[in-house]
């Protein structure tokens, strides 16, 4: 790799070491891939996207460009679409509960009285550390699970799968502990 990057140098000294360093990562990261870069800049260009980026990068930044926001408990609810069973069946009352002890779970979690945090939720239902730039494909959602005392999640569908349970401690310990040991995307 050395000698293809043009710096394959019989070494002296840790100065040597140092500009033979520089010299390939500057090869690696650059040149390397700048026919790459020139053909996706011209691709950019061909719709005039390239001109308005150079005009304009304040305003599309936060399209382009990940940036580190805390997610809070309103982001999530707002994130997150029910899936409701008909209005005015036994199922759709149980889900009514099942979302308003969501909502306090979400609340606890963004004010730290619980073992997790929101971005432990959204891994766990998406696989995601954060939210994406551009938004997600599907929209993330939630289920019901009637047979279950713990939460599920099929990350590839971005659902979360929700317990129906009786009580608000029950449904926070069996959250915390669902999202604690499922390491990785948070399947059961």
């Amino acid at each position: 790799m050395f000698q293809t990057a043009g710096c394959f140098l019989h070494v002296k000294t840790a100065e040597d070491k140092h500009t033979v360093v520089e010299e390939y990562l500057r090869w690696y990261i650059l040149h390397r891939n700048q026919s790459v870069i020139q053909r996706f800049k011209e691709g950019l260009a061909s719709l005039h996207f390239l001109t308005a980026l150079q005009q304009h990068p304040c305003v599309l930044a936060p399209l382009l460009c990940h940036s580190q926001t805390n997610l809070t408990a309103a982001d999530m609810e707002s994130l997150f679409r029910p899936h409701l069973s008909p209005a005015g069946s036994n199922s759709r009352q149980k889900e009514g509960k099942a979302l308003g002890f969501w909502a306090d779970f979400l609340l606890d979690c963004e004010e730290k009285a619980t073992a997790v945090s929101l971005e432990d939720i959204l891994m766990f239902a998406t696989g995601l550390a954060s939210l994406p730039p551009a938004g997600m494909t599907p929209l993330p959602c939630i289920d019901f699970l009637p047979d279950s005392p713990f939460p599920m999640s099929n990350t590839c569908a971005n659902t979360l799968k929700l317990p129906l349970l009786e009580t608000y401690s029950v449904f926070k310990t069996n959250m915390e502990f669902g999202l604690q040991n499922s390491p990785g995307f948070g399947c059961i």
